[in-house]
């Protein structure tokens, strides 16, 4: 018989569901321990900090199947999905590549933490593959990279990660946070291992923190013993709210596409904007790339204004929609300045290096009314210079 749940609207709703005593909706386990009988090893017993309450089997078994992996494990954030799986494939003496303009959190634990652990790091540019074999040395063990680069989205040469990576022994390992399953499935083009922080689009609904890992089964097993150890384990309540976030999101990143293209094409041709930042627009140096690979571009983007951060300041206290917060993915739009939240961590030079500026937007769009969204924008561009530059 063939099997029915094909698309993933249905993977979403339908994939992995345990019906435990009938329970249409996955019921929570507020339970810190289980009963033990028959374990085989210290990682089987029944217990939270071990990840494996029946909300956590819930959430990785569907979690696996949305993506394409044979497992997942959920933790307790983003930064514990990355941080962990870095740590269960590199060692002391150890190096990986990473893509230049990752997140600031990441960046800031392979500069800072890893180095400390005597783990070295490489950055590449990700879309010069030459980049990549300079960087490469007799200790490098893995390359990581970005669906969409937070704030620039930019894409890198992402069909080359995979198979440079296995002609060389390496980890492929990418952040698929601002894409989604929805959009793009690396799992699809050879990667080994993807991460999420489920904080953003795949729980949606700016109300708990929370990452997962997914790939193998060899490699979930050897990440979640190590998980075990460090203890990043996701609460049951925060394992609930996600398992039921997930319901949604195809139906929410699909409205977000197709805002986050039309707001793009607004603020492109707006004389107060200095360049738009989202790969969905034909002038964006990744548009050809993201068209081939992505179902839709998300709906988060960054612009410059012309005035620079003063600009930027008047801007974002004239918005009455949006709300002023971190973080990204959720129903409520959100804008931030990066250099203030997201990438605080790193020196003036190295944002300006990024071409992280003082007065760059990110703007992170929720299910609103894209009609309304545009009407709030133009009323807070308003004030300011009408001298238009060169968008890109």
């Amino acid at each position: 018989m063939n099997d029915p749940i094909r698309s993933i609207d249905t993977k979403l709703i339908h994939a992995g569901e345990p019906r435990i005593l009938g329970a249409v909706a996955m019921p929570i386990f507020q339970s810190a321990t289980f009963d033990a009988a028959g374990q085989a090893s210290y990682h089987d017993a029944r217990y939270i900090r071990l990840n494996n309450t029946p909300n956590h089997t819930a959430l990785n078994t569907k979690l696996a199947i949305l993506e394409g992996g044979e497992a997942a494990i959920v933790t307790a954030s983003g930064m514990a999905a990355i941080t962990t799986t870095l740590l269960t494939v590199l060692a002391t003496g150890d190096r990986v590549l990473a893509q230049r303009g990752v997140y600031g959190g990441t960046h800031g634990f392979l500069t800072n933490e890893c180095a400390a652990l005597g783990i070295g790091v490489d950055w590449i540019d990700a879309n010069d593959r030459s980049s990549w074999e300079r960087a490469r040395g007799p200790r490098t063990r893995a390359i990581f990279v970005e669906a969409m680069t937070n704030p620039l989205l930019e894409v890198g040469d992402l069909e080359g990660v995979a198979p440079f990576a296995r002609a060389y022994g390496l980890v492929s390992i990418i952040d698929n946070t601002f894409a989604t399953p929805v959009n793009f499935r690396p799992l699809e083009l050879g990667f080994d291992i993807v991460v999420h922080s489920c904080t953003k689009y795949m729980n949606g609904h700016d109300d708990i923190v929370a990452g997962v890992a997914i790939g193998s089964a060899q490699w979930v097993q050897r990440i979640t013993h190590r998980l075990n150890h460090l203890g990043g384990s996701l609460d049951p309540h925060a394992a609930f709210l996600l398992h039921r976030g997930l319901k949604t999101l195809a139906v929410r990143v699909r409205h977000q596409n197709e805002s986050g293209q039309r707001i793009a094409e607004f603020l492109h041709a707006h004389r107060a904007v200095e360049r738009v930042y989202y790969a969905g627009l034909p002038s964006h140096p990744s548009h050809a790339r993201a068209r081939a690979l992505f179902t839709g571009c998300a709906g988060t983007l960054s612009f410059d204004l012309v005035g620079g951060a003063a600009a930027a300041q008047t801007f974002v206290s004239r918005l009455r929609l949006p709300i002023q917060a971190p973080s990204l993915g959720g129903v409520e739009t959100l804008v931030m300045l990066p250099a203030l939240i997201s990438h605080a961590n790193l020196a003036p030079e190295e944002r300006r290096a990024l071409g992280v500026g003082d007065g760059l937007i990110r703007m992170s769009l929720g299910i609103e009314s894209a009609d309304d969204l545009i009407a709030d924008l133009d009323h807070a561009l308003q004030p300011l210079t009408t001298s238009r530059r060169g968008n890109v």
